[in-house]
């Protein structure tokens, strides 16, 4: 594996020094907020590398991933098919400013795996997606009114924060913190999987087909279909937020294992190959709504970025229906140990899995069906395993409300090993 040149010399080599010298430069001491901690304690690790399934932190400490990057990464970290895409993309230049054939390439990539997206904008973020996804939900209805579900999250875009998932959960902070009222006076919240009675304001109904940011919710059965049919009653669009989901759950994402068909989709993370990228992609009447064909405005300098087209046309390549079933398998694999481990200390602890999703809930209760129910999770008791695995070398995420990411990466040797670091992790945790 080529690596980058080593750290300065005189940079501590140390995760706590690294993390206070952080702290007097970056709010927090991170650039997004659930990296520092706070939902567990402690100090975060900082990473200096990555490989297949593992991360090295800036003391030498390796660590089994189970976060990758919040999904994006999913063949594993540093996959070659990855890292000489972009080492040949970046032999050319990193950014033009101009249409490349690259972004051409990922826009048929996505187009050709997803039938709902006849057509494919691009952009940086999943948050940028969902926010350009509201605007012209609202410029193509000429309505204002947004409804969203409980517990979904859709990035940082005002308008989707009147509530939210798992980053605004976990910090415990209001959804519409900093954001004025009249950004979110349009917004309605209703419950996950309770199909909503909808009116001619409603412009669009955004929702997560699978929830991913408040453990990992599967939809109720009819809960999409009914959806869809909702929308259609009364003329507004369907945004299914596939950040998460798109060529995470397979080949056509959700939407795709679910057979429903939503009018835009919004996608994030798998799509760049672990770089940043964003897309909207939708039917294509609505879709050249956006300008220069529409009256709809959306722009960016780095859209489209080759790097970022690059890696993702590379990720999406590796993805075969093979290597879906082989992360199915592995994904139900990991919620085999985890359950195991736990109940053999008596943890109170349940892993349900939603295809290649896995997720958490700490407590007596049964899987989460709603927010309501998912914020019934032990976070005390998550905090106290989620340091047990980090004392065994392995790295959940910083926070009760998040998915497990298994990649390509996770062999079933290391599955075995996570599984025997859940036992002891447990026991430790039920004491402590």
């Amino acid at each position: 594996m080529t690596q980058l040149p080593p750290l300065p010399l005189d940079l501590p080599r140390s995760n706590a020094e690294l993390f206070a010298r952080s702290c007097e430069v970056i709010p927090g001491g991170v650039n997004s907020s659930i990296r520092a901690f706070k939902a567990v304690g402690g100090t975060p690790y900082l990473v200096e590398r990555a490989e297949g399934p593992y991360v090295f932190d800036v003391e030498g400490t390796r660590y089994i991933d189970l976060v990758q990057s919040y999904g994006a990464v999913i063949l594993g970290h540093a996959h070659p098919a990855v890292t000489s895409a972009l080492a040949a993309a970046a032999a050319n230049g990193t950014s033009y400013g101009a249409p490349t054939p690259g972004e051409l390439l990922l826009a048929e990539a996505i187009s050709a795996r997803v039938p709902s997206c006849e057509r494919v904008r691009l952009m940086n973020s999943g948050t940028e997606a969902t926010s350009t996804a509201v605007r012209l939900a609202r410029g193509f209805t000429g309505r204002d009114r947004i409804v969203i579900f409980h517990g979904n999250f859709h990035g940082a875009t005002d308008a989707l924060l009147a509530a939210g998932g798992s980053g605004v959960a976990t910090l415990g902070l209001p959804g519409t913190a900093g954001v004025p009222a009249s950004a979110v006076a349009s917004t309605m919240v209703v419950p996950y999987n309770v199909v909503p009675q909808l009116d001619d304001q409603v412009a669009a109904v955004f929702v997560e087909p699978v929830a991913a940011n408040m453990g990992v919710v599967a939809p109720a059965p009819g809960f999409l279909e009914g959806l869809r049919a909702e929308c259609d009653r009364v003329g507004a669009l369907l945004v299914f937020d596939e950040v998460i989901t798109g060529f995470r759950l397979g080949t056509g994402g959700a939407q795709g294992q679910y057979g429903v068909r939503p009018d835009l989709t919004t996608f994030g993370k798998v799509i760049g190959g672990g770089l940043p990228i964003g897309a909207v992609g939708g039917r294509r009447d609505i879709m050249e709504t956006l300008s220069p064909l529409g009256k709809v405005f959306h722009a960016g300098t780095l859209a489209g970025n080759p790097l970022a087209t690059a890696a993702g046309r590379a990720a999406l390549g590796e993805l075969t229906p093979e290597a879906y079933e082989l992360l199915r398998g592995r994904a139900a694999q990991l919620s085999a140990v985890l359950t195991a481990a736990c109940a053999s200390a008596g943890l109170p602890a349940s892993f349900p899995v939603v295809g290649t999703l896995v997720g958490m809930f700490f407590g007596p209760g049964a899987v989460p069906t709603n927010f309501d129910e998912a914020k019934t999770t032990d976070e005390r008791l998550y905090a106290a395993f989620f340091h047990a695995m980090l004392a065994e070398g392995v790295a959940l995420a910083p926070g009760a409300y998040e998915a497990l990411f298994v990649g390509l990466g996770h062999t079933d040797d290391v599955i075995d090993a996570i599984g025997a670091a859940a036992t002891r992790a447990a026991a430790v945790a039920m004491r402590g």
